[in-house]
């Protein structure tokens, strides 16, 4: 497991504990009844905390699943 995966599976532990580990890589909104705004804004808020970012909240509305969020910060963000 790459470290960006590792460390974003800590952060959906985090905003969805009832969703099992092995669910996690395939999570989005679509397949987790619990991510609704509120636990999007959640989500990239222990992002930031987890990966010591600032995130930009004007791409929130494209962070839809967990492949996503990979894709923002294994590409966009500047991780330190």
């Amino acid at each position: 497991m790459d470290p960006i995966t590792a460390r974003l599976t800590v952060c959906f532990q985090k905003v969805f504990p009832d969703l099992p580990e092995v669910e996690i890589p395939s999570a989005s909104q679509a397949s987790v009844p619990a991510w609704d705004s509120v636990a999007s804004i959640a989500l990239l808020n222990v992002i930031e905390e987890v990966f010591e970012i600032q995130a930009d909240f004007d791409r929130l509305g494209d962070l839809n699943s967990f492949h996503s969020f990979h894709e923002y910060l294994s590409q966009e963000a500047q991780l330190p």
